[in-house]
Order: C-alpha cells, then sequence, then structure tokens
C-alpha cells in the first residue's frame, strides 16, 4: 500500500516539474477562444484535433505545429494533415476512399470542394437535419477555416483590448505588440531550429520563455482586470499534461485484474491492494473533476464526453457500496470494468466526444439547475450502467452452468436488483426537477420533447422490471437479461436522442459521429442475450 501511494505521489511531482521545465511558457500564453479564455496550449490542441483529428502530428507537440501554420502556412500545402473519413465525401472529392489523411491542395485547390460547400449552404438554408455525408462535408469546411484563419493570423487572439471584452488577433495588434510578438515567433524558430539539428536547447528556450513573459507583462499593463486568469491557466495547462482520467483508468484496470487474480487464486489477501488500486484511481478521477470544476467554474456534465466521465466516476461509488453490504466482489468486477470502459471510450473517442473545456450554452446558464438536474440524471445511468455490466457477467454464468453457480448468479441478481433501484430513485427525482428548470426556461414543465419523452421511456422500462421482479414474474435469468436490453433505452435517451435524433429542444447537446460502434455494441449484446437464451433452453430440454 505504501509503495502505492509513494507512485501516485510521484505522478503529481512529475506533472509538475514537466509543466515547469524551460520553454514551456509558450503553453500558458493566455489566448481568447470560444468563449472564454484559455492557455495556448489548449487552444493549439483543440485547432490539431480538428483539423488532423490527434493532438500530435508527426510526434510534435500542437504548441508547435499550430504556429508554424501562421508563420510558414506555404510550408504545409503538401503536408497530409487534413482528416476525412466519410467515404461520400471522398468520392464527391474524386479521392481514393482507402486514404484518411490529405493535403490541402488535394482538398481545397479544385472546383469540386467550392461545389460541394454550396450544396451544403443549399441545405442549411432549407434547415434540413444534416445527413452523415452533409455533417462530414461541415467538418471539411470548418477545417479549411480553421486552417485559413490560423494562418491569416486573425484567429490567435492573444491581447485584451483597452475597452470591451474581445481580444485582438495577431494581424490586429498595434505594431509595439507587433514587435513583442514578432520576439516570440523569433525565438520560437531559434528553439525549434536547434531541436531539428539536435543541438542544445538550454538558451533558446530561455529566451523563447522570457520574450512570451515580456509579451505577457505587456498585455497584463495593457488591462488587468481581463489578464487576470494566471491561476486557472496554469490549472488548465497541468490538466492537459497530467490527464487525471487516463490515470484512473489505468488503476481501476489494475483494480481489475486484481479482483481477477483474487477470484483464480482464491487468495483474499489481495483484496487490500485491490482497494487501494480503486482509490487511487478514484481519488485521480475525483481529482480530474475537481480540476474542471475550477477551470470552468462550473460542474463538469454539459456535454456527452463530460456525462461519461460522470457515469465511470458513479459505477465506482455505487459499486464500492454495494460492496461494502453484501461482500460479494463480482460488483466490483462489473464495477472496474464499466468505468474502466467508459473512461477509454472517452478518451479514444475525441471526434465523437469532445474532452475540450467549453463554456456553458445560453440555456444552460445555470450552475444550480445543471447541477442538480444534470448530475441526478445521469448519476442514475451509472447505477443502471453499473446492473448492465453484472448482467454481462451473468451471462457468462448462464453460459458455464446455471445450476452450477447458482450462488454467483442469485449474487449477481442481488447486485442487479440493487443497482436499478438507486437508478430508478436518481433518475424519476432527476425528471421531475427537468421539469421545473424547463418550466423556468421554457415556460412549460412537459412538452413531449424526444429528450423528456425517452428519459420518461428509461423511468417506465426499468419501473416495470422492478415490478415484475417484485411480483415474482421475472427470475434470475429474466433479471439478468432485462438488465442488459433495458440499457438500450438510456443509450436511446442519453446518446440516441442528442447524436442520433438530433431533435428537441437540448439542441445544446447535439453531436454527430460513433453511429456504427453504438449500434454494434447494442447488437452485440442483443445477440448474445439471444445465444445464452437458446443455449439455456438446450440444456433445459436436456435436462427434463
Amino acid at each position: 500500500m505504501k509503495h502505492l501511494f509513494l507512485i501516485l505521489i510521484s505522478l503529481f511531482a512529475v506533472s509538475f516539474s514537466a509543466s515547469a521545465k524551460d520553454g514551456d511558457a509558450l503553453k500558458s500564453l493566455p489566448v481568447q477562444d470560444g468563449g472564454r479564455i484559455k492557455p495556448y496550449d489548449s487552444f493549439s490542441r483543440e485547432m490539431l484535433e480538428i483539423v488532423y483529428g490527434k493532438s500530435k502530428f508527426e510526434g510534435r507537440a500542437a504548441t508547435e505545429i499550430v504556429l508554424t501554420w501562421m508563420l510558414s502556412p506555404q510550408a504545409w500545402h503538401d503536408k497530409k494533415i487534413f482528416e476525412v473519413r466519410n467515404h461520400e465525401v471522398l468520392t464527391a472529392l474524386n479521392l481514393p476512399k482507402e486514404q484518411r489523411y490529405f493535403s490541402g491542395e488535394e482538398l481545397f485547390a479544385g472546383d469540386r470542394f467550392t461545389l460541394l460547400r454550396q450544396e451544403l449552404q443549399s441545405k442549411r438554408e432549407t434547415k434540413e437535419k444534416l445527413n452523415p455525408y452533409f455533417q462530414a462535408l461541415q467538418r471539411l469546411e470548418n477545417q479549411y477555416f480553421v486552417f485559413q484563419e490560423i494562418a491569416s493570423g486573425r484567429m490567435l487572439k492573444v491581447l485584451p483590448p483597452k475597452e470591451g471584452d474581445t481580444w485582438l488577433s495577431i494581424a490586429d495588434l498595434e505594431p509595439a505588440f507587433q514587435e513583442k510578438f514578432m520576439n516570440i515567433t523569433k525565438s520560437f524558430v531559434i528553439n525549434i531550429g536547434n531541436v531539428a539539428k539536435g543541438e542544445s536547447t538550454e538558451q533558446s528556450a530561455k529566451d523563447l520563455d522570457k520574450s512570451v513573459l515580456d509579451f505577457q507583462d505587456a498585455a497584463r499593463a495593457q488591462n488587468p482586470a481581463l489578464y487576470n486568469v494566471d491561476s486557472r491557466i496554469k490549472a488548465e495547462v497541468h490538466y492537459n499534461n497530467f490527464h487525471p482520467f487516463r490515470w484512473a483508468y489505468i488503476f481501476y484496470f489494475l483494480a481489475f485484474i486484481g479482483l481477477l487474480l483474487v477470484w483464480t487464486l482464491r487468495k483474499e489477501s489481495l483484496m487490500k491492494g485491490v482497494w487501494v488500486l480503486m482509490a487511487l484511481g478514484f481519488i485521480l478521477h475525483t481529482y480530474g473533476f475537481g480540476l474542471r470544476m475550477y477551470i470552468m467554474e462550473r460542474a463538469p456534465v454539459s456535454n456527452m464526453y463530460e456525462t461519461v466521465v460522470w457515469v465511470s466516476w458513479g459505477t465506482i461509488v455505487f459499486a464500492a457500496i454495494l460492496e461494502l453490504i453484501y461482500k460479494f466482489r463480482l460488483i466490483l468486477v462489473a464495477g472496474t470494468l464499466v468505468a474502466a470502459f467508459g473512461l477509454v471510450i472517452a478518451d479514444f473517442a475525441p471526434a465523437v466526444l469532445d474532452p475540450s473545456l467549453q463554456p456553458l450554452e445560453p440555456v444552460l446558464r445555470s450552475n444550480y439547475w445543471l447541477t442538480i438536474h444534470v448530475m441526478t440524471i445521469t448519476i442514475s445511468y451509472a447505477a443502471f450502467f453499473l446492473a448492465f455490466g453484472l448482467g454481462d457477467i451473468g451471462l457468462y454464468y448462464y453460459l458455464r452452468g446455471e445450476q452450477k453457480h447458482q450462488e454467483q448468479i442469485k449474487g449477481i441478481v442481488t447486485g442487479i436488483y440493487r443497482a436499478i433501484q438507486i437508478g430508478v430513485a436518481f433518475l424519476a427525482p432527476g425528471i421531475i426537477l427537468g421539469g421545473i428548470w424547463a418550466d423556468y426556461s421554457w415556460g412549460r414543465f412537459w412538452g413531449w420533447d424526444p429528450k423528456e419523452t425517452w428519459a420518461l421511456i428509461a423511468l417506465l422500462g426499468y419501473l416495470a422490471v422492478l415490478h415484475a421482479r417484485y411480483a415474482g414474474m421475472l427470475k434470475h435469468f429474466g433479471m439478468v437479461v432485462t438488465s442488459i436490453v433495458a440499457f438500450s433505452l438510456v443509450i436511446m435517451a442519453w446518446y440516441g436522442v442528442n447524436f442520433v435524433l438530433g431533435a428537441g429542444l437540448h439542441s445544446y447537446g447535439f453531436g454527430a459521429g460513433g453511429v456504427e460502434y453504438v449500434s454494434a455494441f447494442v447488437a452485440a449484446h442483443i445477440l448474445l442475450v439471444i445465444y445464452v437464451s437458446v443455449i439455456r433452453s438446450g440444456k433445459r430440454k436436456l435436462s427434463s
């Protein structure tokens, strides 16, 4: 246990020391973008992810790549930096479908892109819902816009105005500030030149830091009130570097491995280590939430990425509580597995689950209602997710032998039943609180909006499961099956309404992408349920 805590302390120390090394001052340069002030580190990562789909290009940091777009845009004409995945768009542009990255010359030089943009604009003017082809086309248009605006110096806003709130871009700086920013670019070019030549960067990195700090001092002197963001900027750079949610799922996965060892080797003494690993993951998970809350001054549940991370946090909490009550290790197995799964999905699908820190949409500008409504609704999904994970483990035991593993199946069903009870206890008041918020925001309590309707369908579905169990209509196998099937209702209310239907008053949460993966996930589980049902039926006929 002592060694594990030392590992955690070392992680924090390494993270903080890494953020303080020479040459990193550029990361902390405040930039106005997307309705808030953020470090250049976040700005460059987000821009590179929009264009390239990743936060690094050929192993080089986004802070380097994005600045060179502005300093030398012609050097990027032939670089394959634009990511296009949609085959229909590639066909329309007469480009090979098997290729994923293209240069600006290949995509935008001919007339085809202009014609496609006109087609997209016509679609927008008719206010029709954009299908995946037009969504991909819209993304390509955004990639083109971002690159052009950064290259022109109009998108990088680094100086607060003397009056007003809109910061000045590089292209609009007064001569005195142009000169100071020029010093940054000169130092930057010398520094990356030394890196490319393999020469020492000790002095050039210090010169780069000095030129950045000189610019920041001058910018702060121009408008101290708007430039008073140092603590949050440093916290965000640390958050970007440390990536607490990645460390959290690593520890959850190690705890899951530990539980498998407890199970297979029958060594209860290993449980202390499992609890320590879970606790470390949970501390890091909570720490990440705390950082996002501090940086954005709001509850971190305003988009799909944040709710996935929040739901993963909830599964660990509920699994730990149920384990402490029932002393049934498979609940922890399910909890660590689904929590790690949720965080891995959030980490590896930035194109679908946008991890960037964004200000609240105007309709959500209420920390009070965001906290009590959205967090209550989505924490119910955590309990249903835990029941779903237990259902998967239950199917595994039914395949291995129903009679032989009666004790495990009984424990799993108890966990499923309690988890569904917890979920319903949160979902029902969450829906009512949402109605009250809707009355404040839209002037009516209930309007059969798709989000409201599917939340109600999910609640009624789980209530039906609990009633059927209470009345004796659902036996053990029925509870295992319904815990999996009913989770499809949560997926529809949580993901489907926002990313598939894309209709209703909850438009601030709409997104695109991942439909094929989510559909495959649901279909695979339905097929698994059918397969186990058929196998079980066959075994029962043979034994009767």
